[in-house]
């Protein structure tokens, strides 16, 4: 018997923290609110949870800066909820490292849509699964663990940062457009921005590759997408 999804909804708005329990549980999740930033630092410490939504705009402590923290000790999915505006390359980046965002105002059904898709994806592979490791020079990635090692060190990838990396080196030399990357990845009718794709092939390069101007594996070509090369 699968146990109930756990998800952890963080936004100071009473009425959008009751509109989505009410229609997530109807779907069968187990539900979580926080109001403030640092409620939601306080549960996520004490508790474990399949996926974070969290708003960008938050009391006391920040949605970004809940997402970084969070960040330093999990890769639980998170989608970020921001007013139109907010700069995307920021929440998506680097800094915070959140898998994916909606603007409000937003549609219950594609809230759903998207978290069942992110859900599916991040599930572990199955017991008794032998590992499969692909070497490219000198990265390691496994596939089943989802872990990947370079030059001997541990790289802590997001869930979408490792979708797309296993993407490109299970079909080395094919160059995957936005478009090809936003449904093979994404997995559903991508209504947000282009920009995503960009940025987060912007955030997996600054793991991976020792020079972003001399590029070891991902490589960009113009006017068309991004391909992965294991050639010198």
């Amino acid at each position: 018997m699968n146990l109930a999804k756990r998800l952890l909804l963080v936004d100071d708005e009473p009425l959008i923290i009751k509109g989505l329990r009410f229609s997530l549980e109807q779907d069968g999740y187990e539900v979580d609110s926080a109001s403030d930033g640092e409620e939601a630092i306080a549960k996520f410490n004490a508790s474990k949870y399949d996926l974070i939504l969290l708003d960008v705009m938050l009391p006391k402590v920040s949605g970004t800066e809940v997402c970084q923290r969070i960040r330093e000790r999990s890769n639980v999915p998170i989608i970020m909820l921001t007013a139109k505006g907010e700069d995307m390359d920021k929440i998506l980046g680097l800094e915070y490292g959140a898998d994916d965002y909606m603007t409000k105002p937003f549609n219950i059904l594609e809230v759903k849509a998207r978290i069942k898709t992110i859900l599916r994806r991040a599930q572990a592979a199955p017991a008794g699964v032998q590992p499969k490791v692909v070497h490219v020079r000198d990265m390691e990635v496994n596939l089943v663990n989802r872990a990947v090692r370079l030059a001997g060190r541990d790289i802590k990838l997001t869930a979408k940062e490792f979708d797309l990396l296993q993407l490109f080196i299970t079909n080395r030399g094919r160059v995957f457009s936005r478009e090809n990357m936003l449904e093979t990845v994404w997995k559903y009718d991508y209504l947000g921005d282009m920009r995503t794709v960009d940025v987060h092939i912007r955030r997996l390069r600054e793991k991976i590759e020792r020079d972003n101007a001399k590029p070891e594996f991902i490589f960009t070509k113009w006017g068309v997408g991004y391909y992965f090369t294991d050639k010198d």
